[in-house]
């Protein structure tokens, strides 16, 4: 072959494989990391659900750059999320994260993002250290700081005087105890009980024969719904009969189906509800109904608005040109982010969002909006 031709063949070689190169390179893509086994699935695979649902909206509205979510499943533990978290951090197509669901394993993922700089965007890491890690860290849930006061006050407004506290013994439920029992006794109140349980406990007839020897006016409940449930079937099969408050965690449909007539009267706080007359909720609700058959609950309204805001950043930051460092600044200047859970500012300085709360009632079996 002839030096010429060798040159031509070569050309041709590297201009096909440019085009290669081209055609086949990674979109860019959001890591999403979440229990998608273990303890807590229902929680991450509603994550799941939801995201996906946000993503074939914005792939429908942005072809000619599409993203893609890499799911990564943490089981709900620590070690697990740095893992995932290492990998994110090497795949270069990711210039996002969202997760994780506990703030146990958002913030020992978070301490690898922020050495990495990669932004993490949590739909329900409530704990107030989270976003202290970094500036790489958010979140679009409001934390305990906000909704353990918020209760207090809601409570002592309906004339409570003593409540007892019962949470999970985790950082998330210690410190949702430990921000509503000062605020609660800062307004005057007395903390009768403040009880906690190991995860996956589902007798708790002993703590609730101890909490009534102190005789409260009220029960106030930071946990799951699922412990919810059996507490509160405990609890009517012990004839304690004092009313119940919860946190928003608590908000699920199931709750009111595993504890059935147990769950009557129970009032809870929430980012959000099905119910809600707001016609991007309702749009979201007919959607997320018609695509997997069950009404969507506050946490899939979370992971929900946590994709869109996401890809809202990604789509401000370049689309597929987007870098980390763009995606991050386009987080932060995030403002009023029309979401289900309400609209979504990022504080400036700490980048904590901004939020309502609204409150509910189990009435009839079923959650409906209340005053007080």
């Amino acid at each position: 072959m002839s030096a010429a031709s060798q040159y031509h063949k070569a050309l041709i070689i590297a201009a096909f494989s440019s085009l290669s190169l081209s055609a086949f390179a990674a979109p860019v893509a959001i890591g999403y990391q979440a229990p998608l086994t273990g303890e807590y699935a229902q929680y991450g695979n509603q994550f799941r659900n939801a995201a996906n649902l946000a993503l074939d909206e914005y792939n429908q509205t942005h072809k000619a750059a599409p993203v893609v979510i890499k799911f990564a499943d943490s089981k709900g533990d620590a070690l697990e999320g740095v893992s995932i978290a290492h990998k994110f951090s090497d795949d270069n197509s990711i210039v996002g994260v969202i997760g994780d669901f506990s703030s146990t394993v958002s913030i020992a993922a978070g301490k690898v993002y922020a050495e990495t700089h990669l932004a993490q965007l949590s739909q329900t890491a409530s704990h107030p250290d989270f976003v202290k890690i970094s500036p790489w860290q958010f979140r679009n849930i409001i934390t305990e700081a906000f909704e353990g006061p918020y209760n207090a006050r809601w409570i002592s407004q309906n004339k409570i005087k003593k409540v007892a506290v019962i949470s999970i013994q985790n950082d998330w439920g210690q410190t949702a105890s430990k921000n509503f029992a000062k605020s609660f006794k800062d307004a005057g109140g007395e903390i009768t009980a403040l009880e906690s349980f190991n995860p996956g406990t589902r007798d708790f007839r002993a703590i609730l024969t101890k909490v009534a020897r102190t005789h409260p006016d009220a029960i106030y409940l930071a946990l799951m719904y699922e412990d919810g449930a059996a507490l509160l079937q405990q609890k009517l099969q012990l004839g304690f009969n004092v009313p119940v408050y919860g946190s928003s965690s608590m908000y699920e449909k199931k709750l009111i189906q595993l504890a059935g007539p147990a769950a009557e009267g129970v009032k809870i706080s929430t980012t959000f509800t099905a119910s809600s007359k707001e016609p991007n909720v309702q749009a979201f609700v007919k959607a997320y109904e018609a695509r997997y058959h069950v009404e969507p609950s506050m946490f899939a309204g979370q992971a929900y608005d946590a994709t869109r805001i996401m890809l809202n950043a990604i789509a401000k930051a370049g689309g597929e040109k987007a870098s980390r460092e763009a995606v991050r600044n386009a987080l932060a200047a995030t403002k009023d982010f029309p979401g289900v859970t309400g609209n979504t500012t990022f504080d400036p300085v700490t980048r904590e969002p901004a939020k309502n709360l609204s409150r509910l009632q189990i009435h009839n079996g079923d959650f409906t909006s209340v005053a007080n």
